[in-house]
C-alpha cells in the first residue's frame, strides 16, 4: 500500500513513517498542505490539520473534490466542531493525538474493507506475484505462498518500493526490531528461505554490503 502523509512536525512523521514500514506501508511524506495538493495521493492520505500555510479541514474539502481517496485526519484538536466538520465534508476517520502505529493501521484496514481502499485493490501485483494486505496472504501464479510472518512482513517491505535496493539495516530494524543486536545471518537466511518459496532467486537480488531488492524475473 502507498500511502500520502501530510504532517509538519517531523518528530511526528518520521517515526510513523518507519512504523508504517513495517506493516509493509510506503508513506511518502509532505509538510504542507500546498504540497499535499499536488502530491499523488496514493491509496490512503493521513492528514494533519494543524498546517503552516493551508488549514487541514480545507486541504481535506478540496482532496474530497478531487477524489475519492480515503482520509484519515490526524489532529491534536480537541474540539469536537473540528471532529464534525472534518467527517461531514468527506474525511473518512479521525484519530486524535497521540496515537499508536497499530491503531492507525487497524483503522486504515477496517476503512479498507468498507471502501476497497477508494474503489482500488489493495494488493500490490508484481509480475505473477500478488500481496494482498487485507488478508496478509502471498501468492504467485494464484497459488498461495506457504510463508511465516517474517518472511512476509519481508516481502512487503522489498515490494514497497519494487527495484529499489533496501539497506540491511532497515530491513533488520523493521521486520525484526529497531536497533536490532541480533546475528545479522538471520536476514540471510530468511532471504534464501524467500527466494526457495518464490521458486526463483531472481525474485530477490542482492547488493553485496549494501541489502536486497524484489524484482521480477524476465
Amino acid at each position: 500500500m502507498q500511502i500520502l502523509l501530510v504532517e509538519d512536525d517531523d518528530s511526528i512523521a518520521e517515526p510513523l513513517v518507519d512504523g508504517l514500514r513495517r506493516y509493509g506501508i510506503a508513506a511518502h511524506h509532505v509538510a504542507t498542505g500546498a504540497a499535499a495538493l499536488v502530491a499523488p495521493p496514493g491509496d490512503f492520505v493521513l492528514l494533519d490539520l494543524g498546517l503552516p500555510d493551508i488549514d487541514g479541514i480545507d486541504v481535506c474539502r478540496r482532496l474530497r473534490a478531487a477524489g475519492d481517496v480515503p482520509i484519515i485526519m490526524l489532529t491534536a484538536r480537541g474540539d469536537e466542531a473540528d471532529r464534525v466538520l472534518g467527517l461531514e465534508i468527506g474525511a473518512d476517520d479521525y484519530v486524535a493525538k497521540p496515537f499508536s502505529t497499530r491503531e492507525l493501521v487497524a483503522r486504515m484496514r477496517a476503512i479498507s474493507r468498507r471502501t476497497g481502499v477508494g474503489g482500488r485493490s489493495p494488493a500490490v501485483r508484481l509480475g505473477p506475484l500478488e500481496i494482498d494486505e487485507r488478508t496478509r496472504q502471498a501468492s504467485l501464479d494464484g497459488v498461495p505462498l506457504a510463508l511465516t510472518p517474517k518472511e512476509y512482513q519481508l516481502l512487503c517491505v522489498l515490494a514497497a518500493d519494487p527495484g529499489a535496493v533496501v539497506d540491511r539495516r532497515r530491513i533488520l530494524e523493521t521486520v525484526w526490531e529497531p536497533n536490532f543486536f541480533g546475528h545479522t545471518k538471520t536476514l540471510d537466511f530468511h532471504v534464501a528461505t524467500l527466494r526457495r518459496k518464490l521458486g526463483d532467486p531472481r525474485w530477490i537480488e542482492n547488493r553485496r554490503g549494501v541489502g536486497f531488492r524484489l524484482t521480477v524475473p524476465e
